[in-house]
């Protein structure tokens, strides 16, 4: 799929450089003690502001967030970038420079990366207006809360607390905000990849949502995302005699369609247990046991009895989803009047194949589940599986942070759903999904959900969380 959207803008805005009052260790001292309280203080009031910004997608309109966090740059005199890959979908990013020493080149550039669209939320079912910002009863209240402009404002206030403190880093940091993740990222992360690649030539890490902190019960476990399930996202075309609804036809492009979409939602796709999915439950298992929580240490055996697969499935759909491939019927389009037979009927499937596996042979095993030559299956989107190592410097920074903060362990994890990592992991690009914050069991429901908050103490400990990361990952010593 290319690309390349309608017609571009971009431009370019300096902001007056930062005057640094402070020097060296000093200045380090004053930004992680009392200085970094008043980032983290800060954070709250520009969440609760950003959330107020209409970027549901569609259609996006992300420009607006970038306005917003442009004036934020501006303010604390970081220099930054916009580009528009079509009329009002904005990105943004700037950098803070690191040096070479001793002769010896910069390290590897590190991206702090989150997404400005949202998706959309009815009204009716929600207790709040979606969009209000509201600041009440300990929480942020809003969408995107969590997916992910609270990540997005966590990550900017260590930026500029980063920025501020005058330290020498050994590698730059890019602060990168983009539009269409909630799409495929075409718009965004995408676009920039293909367009303004020459950003990403020295990028070796990227930190992007995806993972985050888990308690159970007075324990915590960090849960670092490094790979996730492919999505494959297929339109179904089923095609029949147009006639009046007045006079019944044995089949029917409807007919056909449901016959055919029956098949598929009956469908149970082997159980295949590969090693992130394995690594991932038994390090769950304690903090889950220790929580009164069922858990199973070893999920390779557990799957072989139908009754776990089962009760799985009930409790845990996600848990479940991260075993098999799996496709849901979301779309279903036919006649535009109610005694018209169509002729054409269609069906959107959200299909999510594991990492190992070949898309264009499910591609087959759905046309012979379907068995039927008049429906016609055409690929929508899709992309490649890839998985970022852990045997890296920054893997054992995030576990220094995890253990320093709260005492918690470090568990790869793989995603259901996808992110815009996987832009980068195409590229070599060693990308992990991580968040600071540490959610209670249902604190994570608001997420395309209804009643998207978060806590304001979260927020505030994440902002320092980040910047003790970037501390350790970044600075020279």
């Amino acid at each position: 799929m290319s690309l390349s959207p309608p017609k571009q803008r971009i431009k370019a805005k300096r902001a007056k450089r930062l005057v640094v009052l402070c020097a060296g260790l000093l200045c380090f001292q004053g930004v992680y003690g009392q200085g970094i309280d008043r980032y983290a203080d800060d954070a709250v009031q520009r969440l609760s502001a950003y959330l107020q910004i209409d970027t549901i997608n569609p259609p996006g309109n992300e420009s607006r967030g970038v306005a917003y966090l442009a004036g934020l740059l501006e303010e604390a005199g970081i220099n930054y970038e916009t580009a528009e890959s079509a009329p009002g979908r904005g990105n943004l990013w700037a950098r803070i420079s690191g040096v070479s020493k001793d002769g010896k080149p910069k390290k590897p550039t590190l991206v702090l990366l989150h997404h400005i669209d949202v998706v959309p939320a009815n009204r009716q079912f929600w207790s709040f207006e979606p969009l209000s910002g509201d600041v009440k009863d300990g929480f942020i209240y809003g969408r995107g809360a969590i997916d992910t402009k609270g990540l997005g404002i966590a990550q900017l206030q260590a930026f500029l607390a980063l920025a501020a403190s005058g330290q020498t880093l050994n590698r730059d940091v890019l602060l990168l905000a983009t539009a269409d993740e909630e799409a495929g990222g075409f718009y965004g992360a995408g676009w920039l990849i293909e367009n303004r690649s020459e950003l990403f030539t020295d990028v070796g890490y990227v930190l992007n949502e995806g993972g985050s902190g888990r308690a159970f019960g007075d324990r915590v476990a960090v849960l670092v995302e490094v790979t996730q399930k492919v999505p494959l996202w297929l339109r179904l075309t089923a095609t029949g005699r147009p006639g009046h609804g007045s006079a019944p036809q044995m089949q029917t492009s409807v007919t056909r369609l449901i016959r055919g979409l029956k098949r598929v939602s009956e469908t149970e796709f082997p159980v295949r247990v590969i090693d992130p999915v394995a690594t991932m439950f038994e390090g769950l298992a304690p903090y889950q046991t220790a929580a009164g929580q069922p858990a199973v240490p070893n999920i390779r055996e557990a799957v072989n009895d139908t009754n776990y697969l089962l009760g799985l499935k009930l409790k845990n759909p996600g848990g479940h989803a991260l075993l098999r491939n799996t496709c849901s019927i979301t779309t279903l389009e036919g006649s535009s009047k109610i005694n018209v037979v169509p002729a054409e009927a269609h069906a959107e499937l959200d299909c999510r194949l594991l990492p190992d596996q070949d898309p264009e042979a499910f591609m087959q095993q759905l046309i012979d589940i379907i068995n039927d030559r008049h429906i016609s299956i055409e690929k929508i989107m899709g992309f490649t599986p890839a998985v970022s190592r852990t045997d890296t410097p920054l893997f054992e920074a995030l576990k220094e942070v995890a253990d320093e903060v709260y005492s918690a362990n470090v568990i790869p994890t793989v995603a259901g759903g996808f992110t815009d990592s996987h832009f980068f992991r195409d590229l070599g690009i060693t990308s992990y999904g991580y968040s600071p914050f540490a959610f209670a069991p249902g604190e994570f429901a608001g997420v395309h959900g209804n009643d998207e908050r978060l806590a304001v103490e979260q927020l505030r400990r994440g902002v320092k969380t980040y910047y003790r990361l970037l501390q350790k990952f970044t600075v020279a010593r």
